[in-house]
């Protein structure tokens, strides 16, 4: 079950975090994979090596979401190398930390375009492949943040709400077709995005008594559900919103 043999993925932002745990799932699959950053970094070059030495083909691709040509410059990257993708994770992201009252347009217009509109252009470079092969899969990581905002992160947590409604919408549009659209949303997890706040004693307690479970969640935890909605067994699953939060969502 889950097999991924001959397939092929682009994972956003895989070079770290979630998005690299999600990338060596789907090689340990079979999957072939494109890592993407920002830019060459030697993270991306070793997470590229660690796919590789689980017998699969594996390229870097880099790409600053926050230009606006970034999505076609990968599409070309991908096209003069192993070829445009069966399966598309959209993870990359990026957050501002501000109150409502100090949000200002550049913070705005920054987020919406990493976190939303990157992701609309990406589907609009990738998707015609697979419409035309009839099989494709597109996940989209969200976040807990689409039932939970958190005050500091009105803008994030608005784009994560529209990245849904764009799941949303795109599913009906491509049902039928064999390509599903999928949402992923994670809770609070281990990464080097939080690592420095979850330090904090009071502040790593405060998040842990905010999950019903009890502990906050390793990156392979957001892995295995988005590897199952990539795979062939996932074909009868189009539209969902799939939290990976320890009932945070609740």
């Amino acid at each position: 079950m889950f097999e991924m043999n001959g397939r092929l993925a682009l994972i956003t932002g895989s070079n770290r975090g979630i998005g690299r745990a999600i990338l060596l799932a789907l090689a340990k699959q079979g999957a072939n994979v494109y890592v993407h950053c920002r830019k060459d970094a030697p993270s991306a070059r070793e997470t590229a090596e660690c796919a590789r030495a689980m017998g699969v083909d594996a390229e870097c691709v880099f790409g600053d979401l926050s230009d606006a040509n970034a999505a076609e410059q990968i599409g070309e990257q991908m096209r003069s190398t192993m070829g445009m993708p069966d399966i598309l994770v959209l993870n990359a992201s990026y957050q501002i930390r501000n109150s409502w009252d100090r949000i200002g347009t550049e913070d705005f217009d920054l987020q919406m375009r990493i976190d939303f509109f990157s992701s609309i252009q990406l589907i609009q470079v990738c998707a015609p492949h697979m419409l035309e092969q009839k099989w494709g899969r597109i996940v989209v990581i969200g976040s807990v943040q689409q039932a939970k905002p958190h005050p500091e992160m009105i803008v994030y947590a608005g784009a994560k709400q529209a990245q849904m409604s764009m799941v949303e919408n795109l599913s009906l549009q491509f049902a039928g077709s064999g390509v599903t659209v999928n949402n992923v949303a994670p809770g609070t997890i281990y990464t080097d995005r939080n690592t420095q706040v979850l330090q904090d004693p009071a502040y790593l307690k405060k998040c842990e008594n905010d999950i019903p479970m009890g502990y906050i969640g390793n990156p392979e935890d957001c892995a295995a559900p988005v590897v199952m909605l990539c795979s062939e067994e996932s074909r009868y699953i189009t539209g969902i919103n799939l939290y990976v939060d320890g009932g945070k969502h609740i």
